[in-house]
């Protein structure tokens, strides 16, 4: 299950979105994101031949098992130490921005170690 941080990214933001729409497209990653459809496609390309993703004929893009693996992973790991930084004092903005960097690479077990800690299974 080994990927690089921008898939990771995709992958949770592919994630985010279809918890808010019916379904996603490449054009709502990109405005998600701010960045150009061309690029997105590229990595919808790559996402799709790491088979973490599917995409229909009509564009729809959806998680494959390895995927939303991922994805959830990822998204757990921002969502509690997005709030575990909060509840330490630190800017809302800020750590959402550190949270963004810590996890990708930050390893399972700290990550565990610091569920345990502040009480989170």
């Amino acid at each position: 299950m080994k990927t690089n941080e921008s898939s990771e990214n995709y992958l949770e933001t592919i994630l985010v979105l279809s918890k808010r729409n019916p379904v996603v497209r490449s054009v709502d990653i990109a405005a998600e994101l701010g960045f150009k459809k061309s690029s997105v496609s590229v990595a919808m390309k790559h996402l799709r031949e790491a088979s973490h993703i599917t995409v229909t004929k009509e564009g729809f893009i959806y998680l494959t098992e390895s995927g939303r693996e991922i994805a959830e992973m990822i998204y757990e790991r921002h969502e509690l130490l997005s709030s575990w930084l909060i509840s330490l004092g630190v800017d809302k903005t800020i750590a959402t921005e550190d949270a963004c960097r810590i996890e990708h690479d930050i390893s399972k077990e700290s990550f565990e170690a610091i569920k345990r800690h502040i009480g989170v299974q």
